[in-house]
């Protein structure tokens, strides 16, 4: 039997496809937002794309042949590749075909893992006991150290047997919402959001209902709005802080009320913590069930090694919650993908009983790029950069620039406008459309300093030949 057909969400849509879905918050006719959904990942980004053109951004999947078997089932077919990955590798490969790109897309610390964590893990791999399976949850004693890590950066006491290990965030991303969501559940996501979440979200047959906050409240959401977005279909809420794509921090009250506004509707939070260490200047993190301790009953916290560490690579994450949670969880990981590797799973041990040593240069870091990036993005006309405060990215918005003339071409969306930059500029940057808000652009500023400005300048150049 089909799946349920349900209105899905990515960016600007109100479309209808087998095996997910979303649905604008308030659902009237007049908030719902339409068009074609992930209108900017279905073109090639106009590497290939005639000079003075731009890329066909409402290519819709070509269609099954009248009564043929469908090939890739409805639910795996609906998939969007990875927004951000997608850039990233496009520039990648124009760079290998020897165009100087400069690249805005990766999310991820451009330094390397610490050394000590590198020469644990090739211990690691002259230990027989790696060569083996070891419990889909997770090498007891990383269980532990994650608990212990857990206590001593959030303040959140856990026990190990609420700990599951999982390959990177993003499998205890899928995880949570997989464990959570039956069938027509709904979850408020909060946007912009992460290109992934409803994804994950569809993937588990529930429906995302984007809540949207723009630069105006420095893209925070608030009770209010998700009070308007609660049906009695809610099941989750998704909270992100530091945010993934706008680097906003809701400060430590924020964080209380909304934790404390879900328990007391009896909805869940999943709490994304993996920028928890990425903070600046006066914001400061907190961990949702620290504060308002009335939801951890109904909490889910994902985090990992990645951003802290630099272990993109690496593919540790994990999921923290209550047990009953993280033991059928544990049971669906046993069938997916068994036990993360040993030998990424000892560089983790090593990671989170070490030193934050490491984290606290790439702060420095990346904190005087962030002040540098703001300055360049805000001194291009059409061009407005709130100051993030948490993560790696800036989140323009470049509404003002759009439908203005490049050369005789008009881009119609920021999607459009960035493949005009890419081709035109060649730098490369993520259009808001993947994060569910159009109009805007996320810049990864986890690159070289010398990078940021020429990259910056480039781009500034290009759209300072708009023309009305």
């Amino acid at each position: 039997m089909a799946p349920p057909t349900r209105p899905l969400r990515t960016g600007a849509c109100d479309v209808t496809r087998p095996g997910g879905g979303c649905k604008a918050a308030g659902g009237s006719p007049s908030t719902r937002m339409t068009g074609p959904a992930r209108a900017w990942n279905d073109g090639p980004m106009s590497i290939n794309a005639p000079e003075g053109t731009v890329a066909d951004f409402s290519a819709a999947p070509p269609a099954e042949p009248a009564g043929a078997r469908r090939r890739i089932s409805a639910r795996i077919g609906g998939i969007a590749e990875s927004a951000t990955l997608a850039v990233d590798a496009k520039a990648k490969a124009l760079k290998a075909a020897g165009r100087p790109v400069i690249g805005f897309g990766a999310g991820e610390p451009d330094f390397p893992t610490p050394d000590y964590i590198v020469a644990a893990a090739a211990a690691a791999c002259s230990v027989v006991a790696n060569h083996r399976y070891t419990p889909a949850a997770g090498l007891p004693a990383l269980r532990k150290a994650v608990a212990e890590k857990t206590l001593r950066d959030s303040g959140y006491e856990v026990g190990a047997d609420q700990v599951l290990i999982t390959n990177g965030g993003k499998q205890a991303v899928y995880q949570a919402f997989a464990t959570l969501l039956d069938p027509g559940d709904e979850v408020l996501l909060p946007a912009p959001y992460w290109t992934t979440y409803p994804e994950a979200i569809a993937l588990a047959g529930g429906v995302s209902v984007p809540v949207v906050a723009d630069e105006k409240t420095d893209y925070l959401v608030s009770i209010d709005q998700l009070e308007l977005a609660l049906t009695p279909r809610t099941k989750v809420l998704l909270f992100c802080s530091p945010s993934n794509p706008t680097g906003s921090v809701y400060p430590p009250d924020q964080v209380e009320a909304i934790g404390n506004w879900a328990a007391d509707k009896g909805i869940w939070v999943i709490t994304d913590e993996i920028y928890e260490h990425l903070v600046y200047g006066g914001a400061q993190h907190v961990s949702m069930p620290v504060v308002a301790p009335a939801i951890a009953d109904r909490c889910i916290v994902v985090n990992g090694v990645a951003k802290t560490y630099a272990m993109t690579g690496w593919r540790v994450g994990w999921m923290i919650g209550p047990k009953d949670v993280i033991k059928a969880a544990s049971n669906l990981q046993s069938h997916l993908t068994s036990n993360v590797c040993n030998v990424a799973q000892q560089a983790a041990l090593t990671a989170v009983t070490g030193s934050l040593d490491a984290v606290t240069d790439m702060r420095s870091a990346f904190d005087r790029r962030r002040k540098t990036i703001v300055g360049l993005l805000d001194a291009i006309p059409g061009v407005s950069c709130p100051e993030p405060e948490g993560a790696f990215y800036a989140y323009p918005s470049v509404g003002g620039l759009i439908g203005k003339s490049f050369d005789g071409v008009r881009p119609a969306s920021s999607g459009e406008l960035a493949a005009l930059v890419l081709e035109k500029a060649e730098v490369a940057v993520v259009p808001g459309e993947a994060f569910g808000t159009p109009g805007y652009f996320r810049l990864s500023y986890a690159l070289s300093d010398d990078d940021l400005v020429t990259g910056i300048t480039r781009m500034a150049e290009f759209l300072g030949t708009a023309l009305d």
